[in-house]
């Protein structure tokens, strides 16, 4: 019993069986403007040539450019960001996944996020991946190459915003997509959070497939999906279990190609209840030759002051990052005094960022309940800055060092290995509407370089 008991306090001191916090330091910063914007494609309906008219009171169309500031929203103190809607052209904004290009060294598939926030306000925001190359010595970030989606051969099972037309390319009312694989033949597996369904475009854009998603034998959809109606009658209900804005932020694929881990952005609901089912996420296996799920669920434990994860990938056939988050954004050491209010005269984080980390886990190493197990974390609101390698820092209170650099954004959504030292981590900007380098500036979009060798030596 003694040699039981031994034993098994080593294993729990050992770092390959606990999460343990391992240091970043910041090796690049690249920044591409917010006010980015690209011409719709040629082909495309009249009238993508201004986006955002519908995300004003009531989603009310208003063609006037420039006519709607911008701001943060109540949860941040509606703090103005100093860009105004609608905009003249499509926004080059919001990447949420992020992944090498075979290749390509120091190329990156990058996705825009769905449009304005919701697919009430979206139509007029054209789905895009990008082919970007963030220049480290300059700290710029070059557009090589838009894809916009589309669904010519109407592969989209239900109605589309430009459904009648030819080219019937995809807006952000169709899809919300967070999430995004490049497959060997050159085609791309898309996680959508609207269904949430995975799409499979070819090197075009072009959809091939739409599948639905399935656990234990059962449908599961947001309140989103568009095979939902509302009920004709006040207290009538629509039954789903995965919560709005909770479906595939992130979405591994293994190094073969051969599988996709798809995995969900929050916790799902418990059956027939609006009460969470634990504090865990559910990891969906998805078998990409025979395009269909598999069956294997994983979990993924959320830790205590997280909200949802950002991004997922692999790193080998085992190891994988995951970003976790809260929902603040803005330095807490500008955070607003208790009953202070952000105003125009004095500006303040009400909900600075406080939990934004990348963890390193193993899903090879599943325990009887399924849960993956989590080997180790970099804080990206502690992120070593000994050079001075930041482009900007942005508001921040007197006095704070300057070889410390944070990353605090309320949506961090990209993260990949680069190198066997090196990850790369971006920002989903929620333009116009997010503010979190800067008290009442827009965000741009951030790439940052970090080097972490012992954290992806970590087993």
């Amino acid at each position: 019993m003694r040699r039981l008991l031994l034993a098994t306090a080593l294993i729990a001191a050992s770092p390959a069986f606990a999460d343990q916090r391992f240091e970043a330091t910041l090796a690049g910063h690249a920044i591409l403007p917010a006010a980015t914007f690209v011409a719709p494609p040629e082909g495309a309906p009249p009238g993508f040539a201004v986006s955002g008219r519908f995300t004003g009171p009531g989603n009310l169309r208003n063609e006037q450019v420039g006519s709607m500031p911008g701001d943060t929203g109540a949860m941040h103190g509606r703090r103005p960001t100093g860009l105004s809607l609608p905009f003249r052209g499509q926004p080059v904004q919001g990447f949420s996944g992020i992944k090498p290009v075979a290749g390509e060294p120091g190329a990156y598939w990058v996705l825009t996020d769905n449009g304005f926030g919701n697919r009430r306000n979206s139509h007029d925001a054209l789905l895009m991946v990008h082919k970007v190359r963030p220049d480290f010595a300059t700290g710029q970030v070059a557009v090589l190459q838009t894809i916009f989606l589309s669904d010519p051969e109407r592969r989209v099972p239900f109605v589309i915003a430009t459904d009648p037309s030819p080219t019937r390319f995809l807006t952000g009312a169709d899809f919300d997509i967070e999430s995004i694989q490049p497959m060997p033949d050159g085609s791309f597996w898309i996680g959508d959070e609207f269904g949430p369904f995975l799409i499979h475009v070819d090197a075009q854009g072009r959809v091939q497939r739409v599948v639905e998603t399935r656990m234990d034998g059962q449908v599961l959809m947001s309140p989103d999906n568009p095979a939902h109606a509302v009920p004709a009658t006040p207290t009538g209900t629509v039954a789903y279990r995965v919560r709005r804005s909770g479906g595939y932020e992130g979405m591994a694929a293994a190094p073969d190609g051969s599988r996709l881990y798809a995995l969900l952005e929050q916790p799902l609901f418990a059956p027939n209840s609006d009460q969470a089912e634990g504090r865990y996420l559910r990891i969906l296996e998805f078998d990409t030759a025979r395009a269909e799920w598999t069956g294997r669920v994983l979990r993924y434990r959320l830790e205590e002051g997280a909200t949802a994860i950002g991004d997922f990938n692999m790193i080998d056939d085992r190891r994988a990052l995951v970003i976790e988050r809260d929902n603040g954004e803005g330095d807490p050491g500008l955070a607003c005094a208790q009953g202070q209010q952000s105003t125009a005269e004095r500006p303040c984080f009400p909900l600075p960022a406080r939990f934004k980390r990348i963890y390193l886990i193993d899903l090879g190493a599943a325990d009887a309940e399924g849960f993956v197990r989590k080997i180790g974390h970099i804080d990206l609101m502690a992120i070593r800055d000994p050079n001075g390698v930041a482009r900007q820092r942005g508001d921040r209170p007197q006095g704070a060092p300057n070889d410390h650099f944070t990353f605090p954004f309320f949506t961090i959504e990209d993260v990949a290995m680069v190198d066997a030292d090196h990850i790369i981590v971006g920002n989903d900007n929620n333009l116009p509407f997010s503010a979190g380098r800067h008290l009442t500036r827009a965000d741009d979009n951030e790439l940052m370089l970090l080097r972490v060798p012992e954290f992806l030596r970590a087993r």
